[in-house]
């Protein structure tokens, strides 16, 4: 059994097929898929998505592309929402100086306000980090010790790694630790435990070099798996066994 720690089901490129979409996850060995909120109505739609369905999960959040829609309802909003019953984490949440979709102050702003929301519930966090290494770093160190959670789709060094696994943190990994020329991400795979290691699809995106090109789903968290367990060379069930138990761990998933 596989869990995808990362996914996106709620998003509308699934609005057509989403029922075969999950049911083609679970064909391929993937019992459980924790959908990810992005902002206020993605997260409403995850915890809904969970409520139907026995094997997924949700987190809840507002992701610094939307960083502006944080206000003190919509704080209010995320606190209700992680009231229930299949709401796993505070996420995904972080900085995002690649796009630059939402200004970096506000960013910083949003960001924080969720580590807090998040130390405050005692649930894990769900990081996303593009082109803000440093930044994320210094916030999340006011955190140590009051907040935990992943690295989602991590893109950093071998180094930021370990220092985030020093923090009680996961590192998650996506389809592009499958691509040839993602040699960074072969590095970290081949070092870092299997104890603090996640996979996740992210999907529809960044679909596995096997599928490159097409709508990313929870089914093809195989080839992540296989590539995996490549670098490391080791059996793919070992590969299966840690990154399930660690996701259960995490997100206190039965």
């Amino acid at each position: 059994m596989l869990v995808d720690s990362h996914a996106h089901l709620q998003w509308a490129s699934f609005g057509k097929d989403r029922e075969d979409v999950i049911k083609r996850a679970r064909e391929a060995g993937v019992e459980q898929i924790v959908n990810i909120g992005f902002d206020i109505e993605g997260s409403r739609r995850a915890v809904e998505l969970a409520e139907k369905h026995e094997g997924l999960y949700a987190t809840v959040g507002i992701h610094p592309h939307n960083a502006s829609q944080l206000n003190r309802e919509a704080l209010n909003e995320l606190r209700r929402l992680s009231q229930r019953r299949k709401v796993v984490a505070i996420g995904e949440i972080g900085l995002d100086y690649y796009r630059d979709l939402s200004p970096r102050e506000t960013q910083k702003k949003t960001f924080e306000a969720q580590l807090l929301l998040a130390e405050e519930l005692r649930l894990p966090v769900v990081i996303h980090d593009r082109e803000a290494h440093a930044e994320i770093w210094e916030m999340l160190s006011k955190f140590k010790g009051k907040v935990h959670g992943i690295m989602h789709c991590f893109s950093g060094s071998r180094e930021m790694a370990e220092q985030y696994i020093g923090m009680n943190f996961y590192v998650s990994l996506a389809g592009p630790v499958t691509f040839p020329n993602s040699h960074g991400l072969h590095e970290i795979a081949k070092c870092i435990d299997l104890k603090k290691l996640l996979l996740e699809t992210d999907c529809p995106w960044l679909a596995p070099q096997d599928v490159r090109g097409r709508r990313n789903e929870p089914a093809y968290l195989t080839f992540t798996a296989r590539k995996i367990a490549e670098l490391k060379k080791i059996p793919l069930g070992e590969v299966v066994e840690a990154t399930t138990e660690n996701a259960k761990r995490i997100f206190q998933i039965p």
